[in-house]
C-alpha cells in the first residue's frame, strides 16, 4: 500500500502565493521591457543604421544611407531613401520605400525572422566596364576576413544552415512594386523589371519586364511558397506568346537560349540525424539552345523532368538513386556523388530500363542527332553505366558500360544510310565545311584498292596503330574509354582519344569534322547501330576506311597514298612504307614534319615506329625477316616528295609511350 504525503493548507498557500508574486514580477518586468522599449527604440535603430553604414565603409569602402527610419506599430519599420554607393562607382542600391517587419519573438531567441516585406520604386544595378565593377568589393571579402579553422567542412550542417537562414529571410508576406535588376557587362545590358510580386497567404504572383539589347518580354510567376514549412511550387512563363528568352547569357556566352515554362517543387528539407535531405521536381517545357560548340542547328528539347532526392552527409554531396530524370519519353535513374570521407572520389550511375527502341529515337533532342531523324526501328534494350573515379588514385578509375538487346534491329534508316556501306557511293571530305571534290568508293575509281589487294603490312601496321581489336569489338572499347578518361582528367584537357576504326569509319562517311558535341554523340549512336545490326561486314568496313580516310593534302584513300608518297601499288608497299603510312594518319596534313633537315625521319618518329614493329611481331603478324627493313632508308619517291621541308618548320606532338604499349 502506497503512503502519500499530506500537504497542509498552510503550504498550499504559500506556494500560491509565491507563484502569483512570480507572475506579477514577470508581468513589470515585461511592462518596463516594453516601456523602456518604446522610449528608445527609435535610438536603438539608429544605432543599429549606423553600424551598418560603418561596416559598409569598413569592410566594403562603400557608402549606405537612409534618409529617414522610423517604427510604426511594435514591429514594422519604415525607411524612405535607402543607398548603398561603393566608392568611386555606380550605386548598387536604391528603394525609395522599405517596410520591414520582424518577428521580436524570434529575434529575443536568436533568429533574424523577416515576416512582412513591402519595396517601392527601386533597383539593383550591376555595372562592369573593363576590370572596374560596383560590386567586386563584396566578391572578394572572401577568406580572409573569415575565422581560422582547422574543423573539416561538414556539407550538410553547411548547407543546411545557410539555407535555412536564406529561407528565414523570406518573408511570409511581401509586396514588391517598381523594383528593377540590372546588368551591364561591358555593354552587354539586362533588366528585370518587377512591376509587382505579392506573396499573401503562400500565393506568390509576379509581373515583370525582361529587356535585353535585341527583345523585349513580359514575363509572370505564379505559384505557392511557404518559406517557414520550406515548401514551394513556382512556374515560370510568358505572360505573352511564344518562348522565354534569357537575357545576357546569348550575348555573353554565345548561348541561345528559350523555353515555354519551368516549374520548381521543392517537396521536403528536413535534417536526419548527420544527413540533410532535399526532394523536389524540377520540368522544363520545349527548351531550345544553340551553340556552335553544341550543335550547328538549334537543338530542341520538348520535356524534361527531374525528380530529385539530395542527400548531403558530413562528407559527401549525392544525387540519390531514387531519383527519375526522364527525357520525352526516355526515363532513367541517376546516381551522382561526390564523396571526401578517405579521398575524393567522383561517382556517377546511370540505369535506364528496358525500353522499345522506337520510343528511344523519337526521344532524341531535336537538332541534336539530325542523322536519326526519320529512322524507326524496332525492338528493345537496356543501358548501365557505372563510372568512378579517384582523385588520388586515377588508375583504378572504373568506367563500365552495358548494353542489353532484345529484338532490336533497324527497319528504316533517317538521314544516315548505313546500308550504302555495302554498295559503291560517292564519297566528299568535308573541310572547313566545304565538301572537296567527289571520290568513287568502287571499281570504277582507278585509285579504289579491295582489302585483299592492299598489302599485309599496312594492314597490320594500320590495325596494330589504330585499333587492334576492331574485329572482335563491336564498335568500342571499354579499357580504350577508360585510359583515355584517365590521361585526360590527369591533364585536365583533351590529350588523348579512344576512337576505333568503326568510329572513325562513321566520322569520315556519314559526318562533318565539326567539333560538336551533336557531332560526337552521333558518332556513338551510329556506330552502336552499326556495329550491332551487322549492317556491312567488319572487312568491307575495313575496305571502305582504307579507300577514304585522309592520307594527305587532297589524297583520299589507299591508292591515292601509295601513288603520293611511292610511286607504287598499294599490294608492293614495304614493311617500313607501311610504317610510316600508318604513323601519318592522325595527322596527314603535317606528314612533311616527320622529317628533320637532312629528309631522314626525327629520331622519336622512328622510335615509336621500331615500337609499333616490335608490337607486330609479337603478335605474330610479321617475322624476324619481315625486319631486314631497317637496313634500308625510307625512301620518299612520290610528288609528296617536294613537300619536305629542309628545315623544321612545326614540332611535331610524339605518340604517347603508354598508348602503344597498351594492348587493347
Amino acid at each position: 500500500m502506497k503512503n502519500y504525503k499530506v500537504v497542509k493548507p498552510s503550504t498550499r498557500k504559500r506556494i500560491k502565493k509565491i507563484a502569483v508574486n512570480s507572475a506579477k514580477a514577470a508581468a513589470i518586468i515585461a511592462v518596463l521591457f516594453i516601456i523602456l522599449f518604446f522610449s528608445f527604440r527609435n535610438i536603438i535603430l539608429e544605432k543599429a543604421l549606423a553600424k551598418v553604414s560603418d561596416k559598409m565603409r569598413t569592410d566594403y569602402n562603400s557608402h549606405f544611407s537612409v534618409k529617414s527610419a522610423s517604427f510604426d506599430g511594435i514591429s514594422a519599420v519604415d525607411m524612405h531613401d535607402v543607398f548603398l554607393v561603393p566608392d568611386n562607382a555606380d550605386t548598387l542600391f536604391r528603394v525609395k520605400q522599405m517596410r520591414t517587419e520582424v518577428s521580436f519573438l524570434q529575434v529575443f531567441l536568436g533568429n533574424l525572422q523577416i515576416d512582412n516585406l513591402k519595396l517601392k520604386d527601386g533597383y539593383v544595378n550591376l555595372v562592369k566596364i573593363g576590370k572596374h565593377s560596383n560590386f567586386e568589393a563584396f566578391l572578394k571579402r572572401g577568406d580572409s576576413l573569415a575565422p581560422k579553422t582547422t574543423e573539416r567542412k561538414n556539407y550538410a550542417k553547411t548547407t543546411y544552415n545557410l539555407l535555412t537562414r536564406v529561407l528565414k529571410l523570406v518573408p511570409t508576406q511581401m509586396a514588391l512594386e517598381n523594383l528593377s535588376f540590372s546588368i551591364n557587362d561591358d555593354g552587354r545590358k539586362a533588366n528585370v523589371m518587377f512591376q509587382s510580386m505579392m506573396l499573401d497567404n503562400q500565393n506568390l504572383e509576379s509581373s515583370m519586364v525582361v529587356t535585353a539589347n535585341n527583345f523585349s518580354q513580359r514575363w509572370r510567376i505564379e505559384g505557392d511558397a511557404n518559406p517557414r514549412r520550406r515548401r514551394a511550387d513556382i512556374k515560370v512563363f510568358n505572360a505573352d506568346s511564344g518562348a522565354i528568352r534569357l537575357p545576357y547569357i546569348e550575348e555573353r556566352y554565345n548561348l541561345k537560349s528559350e523555353f515555354d515554362s519551368i516549374r520548381l517543387k521543392l517537396t521536403n528539407f528536413d535534417m536526419d540525424g548527420d544527413e540533410l535531405h532535399v526532394d523536389g521536381y524540377a520540368s522544363i517545357t520545349n527548351l531550345l539552345v544553340n551553340n556552335p560548340r553544341i550543335a550547328s542547328k538549334d537543338v530542341v528539347i520538348k520535356n524534361a523532368q527531374f525528380d530529385y532526392n539530395f542527400l548531403f552527409g558530413p562528407d559527401f554531396i549525392r544525387v540519390d538513386s531514387t531519383s527519375t530524370a526522364s527525357l520525352n519519353k526516355v526515363k532513367f535513374k541517376p546516381f551522382v556523388e561526390y564523396n571526401i570521407e578517405k579521398d575524393t572520389v567522383y561517382k556517377l550511375k546511370i540505369d535506364i530500363p528496358m525500353m522499345k527502341a522506337q520510343d528511344f529515337i523519337t526521344s532524341l533532342p531535336q537538332g541534336l542527332f539530325t542523322h536519326f531523324e526519320g529512322m524507326e526501328a524496332e525492338g528493345n534494350f537496356s543501358y548501365q553505366l557505372d563510372f568512378m573515379f579517384n582523385k588520388n588514385r586515377p588508375r583504378e578509375l572504373v568506367f563500365e558500360s552495358d548494353l542489353k538487346k532484345d529484338g532490336f534491329k533497324i527497319i528504316k534508316y533517317g538521314e544516315a544510310d548505313l546500308n550504302k556501306l555495302n554498295r559503291p557511293f560517292i564519297y566528299r571530305a568535308i573541310e572547313d565545311g566545304r565538301p572537296q571534290r567527289a571520290i568513287e568508293v568502287g571499281m570504277s575509281n582507278w585509285a579504289f584498292t579491295p582489302l585483299e589487294q592492299i598489302s599485309p603490312y599496312l594492314k597490320h601496321a594500320v590495325l596494330t596503330s589504330e585499333d587492334p581489336s576492331f574485329y572482335s569489338h563491336k564498335g568500342f572499347i571499354s579499357e580504350a574509354f577508360r585510359q583515355s578518361i584517365i590521361s585526360n582528367l590527369k591533364t585536365k584537357k583533351f590529350v588523348r582519344g579512344a576512337s576505333t576504326i568503326s568510329m572513325q569509319l562513321v566520322k569520315n562517311v556519314f559526318l562533318t569534322r565539326e567539333k560538336t558535341l551533336s557531332r560526337k554523340l552521333e558518332e556513338i549512336l551510329l556506330v552502336f547501330v552499326l556495329e550491332n545490326n551487322r549492317i556491312a561486314s567488319k572487312s568491307r568496313m575495313l575496305e571502305v576506311y582504307f579507300n577514304v580516310i585522309e592520307w594527305g593534302p587532297n589524297i583520299y584513300g589507299v591508292g591515292e597514298a601509295s601513288q603520293f608518297y611511292f610511286s607504287k601499288h598499294p599490294s608492293e608497299l614495304s614493311l617500313k612504307e607501311s610504317l610510316f603510312l600508318a604513323s601519318i594518319i592522325p595527322s596527314p596534313k603535317k606528314f612533311m614534319y616527320q622529317f628533320n633537315k637532312q629528309g631522314e625521319l626525327r629520331r622519336g618518329i622512328a622510335y615509336h615506329q621500331d615500337r609499333l614493329t616490335r608490337l607486330m611481331f609479337q603478335r605474330g603478324l610479321i617475322s624476324t625477316q619481315d625486319t631486314l627493313y631497317q637496313l634500308n632508308k625510307l625512301l620518299i619517291s612520290g610528288p609528296a616528295r617536294s613537300y619536305i621541308k629542309s628545315e623544321p618548320v612545326e614540332e611535331i606532338i610524339e605518340p604517347d609511350p603508354e598508348m602503344d604499349e597498351f594492348d587493347f
